[in-house]
């Protein structure tokens, strides 16, 4: 068993706040407290993961790259064949509506989850479903923690593939996770804060929960996107080096790669861009945060508030 106090560093780590004990959570059109907030053990999710999920961030009043996000929540529902009886527009306002009623207006985090429903008897069987679907959003005040931001991450390589496409989309955002968390543990258990996941040729693919990148003579690489979730922020790191004539590829590349690299990092929703400074025990780069690290996420910082700027117009 790997042991719990190895799992307090990472790219989730977030500033404490006393406020997200009394939060409001949204279930099927009831607001519960946090203590209260359940779902029944017959939910589709709980059952057999069916379901599928988006996080947004919340900063200066407005969801940022919300279009974005909702895009790829009707791309994962339409992958998995279920129909929501709302649109985009009606999801953005019960958003809107959970963040109100919690008060939140600035570094707030929103999860939402959408289950298939509730079924009649444990199985796989859309059919056996009698109620749905389920919608929960949970929105959170979480910052994300500069300390562990400046100390950054270490990666361990894990033996968990990330699939191909013709059996469980990487690109699916969905509740069956459990190949991620399994990698995570193993990384957990070398001594590392995440895992650094391969495809199924051998070369790197993403990490258990965020995206990967590394810089090499002051090339930005990344993955072809093939073999894992394609992240909201990993695009907008994409579109700042397009946008400022900075050389980025997606392309396959191996850990050969990756252990004589510049400088590596890693980009989610939460944490934005942070830096990995050790993969497999090696250290990556001269220093803890590096410079073209620090370049791009400045870059990324700025297509946030050109978007909250257009967004209060």
């Amino acid at each position: 068993m790997f042991n719990l106090l190895h799992m307090v560093h990472g790219t989730h780590n977030a500033v404490a706040d006393d406020r997200n004990k009394d939060i409001k959570i949204f279930i099927n059109g009831e607001y519960f407290q946090r203590k209260d907030a359940k779902i029944s053990v017959f939910d589709s999710g709980y059952l057999v993961g069916d379901g599928i999920w988006e996080a947004l961030r919340l900063h200066k009043g407005v969801l940022v790259f919300l279009e974005d996000h909702l895009e790829r929540l009707w791309t994962s529902a339409a992958t998995v064949g279920m129909s929501f009886p709302f649109s985009k527009n009606e999801l953005t306002e019960l958003v809107k509506n959970t963040l109100s009623k919690n008060h939140m207006t600035d570094d707030v985090h929103v999860r939402i989850m959408i289950t298939r429903g509730i079924k009649k008897t444990p199985s796989q069987d859309p059919r056996l479903t009698i109620s749905g679907p389920n919608i929960v959003i949970i929105p959170e005040h979480k910052k994300a923690s500069q300390e562990s931001k400046l100390k950054g991450i270490t990666l361990f390589t894990s033996t968990i593939r990330r699939g191909s496409p013709d059996y469980l989309d990487p690109r699916l955002n969905c509740h069956s996770k459990l190949h991620e968390v399994q990698a995570l543990i193993q990384a957990i258990e070398a001594g590392a804060d995440e895992a650094l996941m391969l495809d199924v040729n051998g070369f790197v693919s993403t990490c258990n929960a965020t995206n990967f990148f590394i810089i090499k003579n002051n090339e930005v690489w990344t993955s072809t996107g093939q073999y894992c979730m394609n992240g909201i922020t990993r695009a907008k790191v994409i579109e700042a080096c397009r946008k400022n004539g900075i050389v980025c590829h997606q392309k396959d590349f191996s850990l050969f790669d990756v252990y004589g690299a510049d400088e590596a990092f890693v980009t989610g929703t939460f944490g934005g861009l942070t830096p990995v400074t050790k993969i497999d025990g090696r250290s990556i780069g001269e220093k803890p945060y590096g410079n073209k690290t620090q370049q791009l996420s400045d870059l990324y910082n700025d297509l946030i508030d050109d978007y909250i700027t257009h967004a209060k117009r």
